[in-house]
């Protein structure tokens, strides 16, 4: 069998086996986070939010809203250096986002079961 002939077969099975893939997983909402930053960010995305009174007041005052909130979650980066990684119980993790040149900085309390927005700051 000549080398042309080997990938052409190689080439027809690898297109194959793509087609199916896509047909398979088209319908599951999979996602590949294998990065620290991906890891955290969809296990705070998965569990309720709760506000904290300091988080509560800011919203009340217009000092930012909760969709910024909810945008800083989803799309934001973990600082690892400010977070507090080391804690048994409910690990605190310092999130930052720009959003319309604003930086927001959230602290989030990552509990088992349910997350906590402690602290807001705004740059």
């Amino acid at each position: 069998m000549k080398l042309i002939q080997r990938i052409g077969y190689y080439l027809g099975g690898f297109s194959i086996g793509l087609i199916l893939l896509a047909f398979f997983l088209s319908g599951k909402k999979a996602s590949c986070s294998y990065s620290p930053n991906a890891r955290v960010i969809k296990n705070i995305g998965i569990k309720p939010l709760k506000y904290s009174s300091e988080a509560l007041k800011l919203i009340e005052n217009n000092v930012i809203d909760t969709s910024m909130i909810t945008i800083a979650l989803r799309k934001g980066r973990v600082n690892f250096s400010l977070s507090n990684t080391s804690l048994d119980s409910c690990k605190v993790y310092v999130i930052e986002e720009d959003i319309d040149d604003v930086e927001i900085s959230l602290t989030v309390e990552n509990c088992d079961s349910l997350a906590t927005l402690k602290n807001v700051r705004i740059k």
